[in-house]
């Protein structure tokens, strides 16, 4: 489980044979969990110089792969501890859909990002919800049929790679856990009182 307030930019220095090695200050444990750009990963091996995770091959179905080549940057954040204090929100690292960015604004004192998804993730987003890209919990300020728009602070687009992000720029979302849990409970409820008045009929 992890918060979305990224520790560390790390540097990817190779991927090779669904093994992605990076550069970073963190010193994690085999085992730990890592997220990396917001993928919850598991740790294999420990080097001076960072560690080394394994993208599944059903992971790199659904992540913008080009974004983890060698000498691409990527946001790390380690794994919540019992007693840590939350200032984003819960995110398990599962990521639900890829987003294009496809318009980036400067304000005065804000930046408003707007992004394209999947029409299959929209009822998990809503207007002052939360919702992770690449791991960065953010709010969200408007919703359409597909697409989303979100205001960054400065403090957040300079400490993040938003501030290299470029229009059609391909993201990791995951929506708000309780968002999905909601929706599945409710739906499911709904599918057994159809069931009972098709079965009363």
């Amino acid at each position: 489980m992890f918060n979305g307030l990224i520790r560390e930019i790390g540097k990817i220095k190779s991927f090779s044979n669904n093994k992605l090695r990076i550069i970073s200050k963190l010193k994690p444990e085999i085992g730990d969990s890592i997220a990396v750009n917001g993928v919850c990963l598991t740790v294999t091996k420990v080097y001076t110089d960072g560690f080394e995770v394994e993208l599944s091959p059903e992971t790199q179905k659904i992540i913008p792969i080009e974004n983890y080549q060698a000498g691409k940057l990527v946001h790390l954040e380690e794994a919540l501890r019992f007693g840590d204090k939350i200032d984003g929100h819960l995110i398990q690292g599962h990521v639900d859909a890829m987003g294009e960015i496809l318009e980036i604004k400067k304000n005065k004192n804000s930046y408003d990002v707007i992004i394209k998804t999947s029409p299959k993730i929209m009822k998990y987003i809503a207007p002052k919800g939360s919702i992770a890209i690449d791991g960065v919990s953010l709010t969200i300020n408007e919703v359409f049929s597909d697409r989303f728009r979100l205001t960054i602070i400065p403090h957040t687009f300079e400490n993040t790679l938003f501030k290299y992000y470029k229009i059609h720029q391909k993201v990791n979302i995951e929506t708000d856990m309780f968002a999905r849990y909601i929706y599945h409970m409710f739906k499911e409820k709904k599918e057994n009182i159809n069931d009972k008045i098709l079965a009363w009929w």
